[in-house]
């Protein structure tokens, strides 16, 4: 119960770090709207959030980390770790020996475009990288996307924004 409830408390706090650590502006660009976290591709914030070390090495199994660290933009409803722990026994597994199954289910969570929280929300659908689309819904007061609750929202990158999610979209 307690470590479930520091995860929990560690997701709800990455949004606040990055905006406590992009507060300041020390490349005198002129540009003080930008993040530090905004500096970073998708790959790259995700790496630094913590919680999205299964998805990074998915990514990177399956040959994508190339596309999701380009130009964009992307909008990326990312698997925490949690979420990929939730898989059953011997799925992980089989999806990083299948590299084509496992391309197919992660271009499933990347939307072309950049949808903050609230235009996710507004959206009857979103088209996916595999050609499948997504189905926003809000449960209560609860974001969903097809399945899964969207427990993080709008972590920006250089190229697209993260919303963490609590479950693997399966196409």
């Amino acid at each position: 119960m307690m470590k479930k409830t520091s995860a929990l408390l560690a997701l709800l706090l990455i949004p606040c770090l990055f905006l406590v650590t992009g507060c300041s502006d020390d490349d005198d660009d002129g540009d003080t709207t930008t993040s530090a976290s905004a500096k970073a591709n998708i790959v790259d914030t995700a790496i630094a959030a913590g919680n999205f070390n299964t998805l990074v090495t998915a990514v990177t199994e399956a040959g994508l980390a190339g596309a999701l660290s380009g130009e964009g933009p992307l909008t990326v409803f990312a698997p925490t770790d949690d979420a990929f722990a939730k898989l059953p026994a011997g799925t992980l597994e089989s999806l990083l020996a299948d590299k084509a199954a496992l391309a197919s289910i992660l271009k499933y969570h990347v939307v072309p475009g950049e949808f903050d929280g609230a235009h996710v929300l507004e959206s009857a659908s979103l088209p996916t990288l595999n050609g499948k689309g997504l189905f926003p819904t809000l449960n209560g007061e609860t974001p969903r996307i097809n399945n899964a609750t969207i427990i993080t929202t709008d972590i920006r990158a250089s190229n697209g924004i993260i919303h963490a999610i609590d479950t693997v979209l399966i196409p």
